[in-house]
């Protein structure tokens, strides 16, 4: 299977290339600038600093912006499980949408088409595992939200990209807001540590904790993100870590 995709690279990459198995994870992002012009612009000068390797546009256009085998620059400080600097790991998406700061919207329905079609390909290329699809804030929780709330995780679990928990919403629901002990409180970061998130250290504790619980649940928990955990969001952390594979 091929991707038709216009070409405007990037400068911003390692010139040296990394090997094809190098390769294992896929990592969303939104572009979170006021305009498409704006973020293409941003992506492709060498100033800036940053890049991606594919750019999908609001009208489903995918942009190479980097060529795969070459480590962009989108990632920043990262990790998930024993990763570290995930820029050399995987593939960057960049995804036109202004982000929380411009008004942040809805991915549109050509984006979804070319991310689902785009990521199958990826995934059939370097096999690369469900459990290592991930959102920019995923990997950086305590800096960035990106791709957010908005962004279609239960759809692409459903297209077989990514994680999602396999339990009832309904059920789910009712347990929203209820507390939790400190106990399960602990129980809950445990299993996120699990999953791959970033153990927090002592320094700024608290606030780093609120950050990765928002992290949590705009990746799983998406229509309610407060940085609270409760006994919703402790059920989905355990039904997430009996299914890693």
């Amino acid at each position: 299977m091929l991707i038709n995709t216009t070409l405007n690279y990037s400068p911003n990459f390692d010139k040296k290339k990394r090997k094809f198995k190098q390769i294992k994870f896929i990592i969303f992002h939104y572009t979170g600038m006021k305009n498409e012009k704006v973020a293409i612009k941003r992506l492709t000068d060498s100033k800036s600093k940053v890049s991606s390797h594919f750019f999908i546009k609001n009208n489903g256009e995918i942009i190479t912006l980097v060529p795969e085998l070459y480590i962009s620059w989108h990632a920043g400080i990262s990790s998930w499980q024993n990763y570290k600097s995930i820029n050399k790991y995987s593939i960057g998406i960049e995804i036109s949408n202004p982000g929380h700061n411009y008004n942040y919207k809805k991915f549109s329905k050509k984006q979804i088409y070319s991310i689902i079609k785009l990521t199958k390909y990826l995934i059939k290329k370097y096999k690369i595992k469900n459990k290592f699809i991930l959102g920019h804030s995923d990997i950086a929780p305590f800096r960035k939200k990106d791709p957010g709330e908005k962004f279609p995780w239960k759809y692409l679990f459903k297209k077989k990209i990514g994680l999602w928990h396999d339990l009832n919403e309904k059920k789910l629901f009712k347990i929203r807001k209820k507390i939790v002990s400190e106990h399960e409180k602990n129980n809950f970061l445990k299993n996120l540590y699990k999953i791959g998130y970033s153990i927090v250290s002592n320094k700024n504790r608290n606030k780093n904790i609120k950050l990765l619980i928002k992290s949590f649940q705009r990746r799983f928990r998406q229509d309610m993100v407060n940085g609270i955990i409760d006994e919703e969001c402790l059920l989905i952390s355990k039904n997430l870590t009996k299914n890693l594979k």
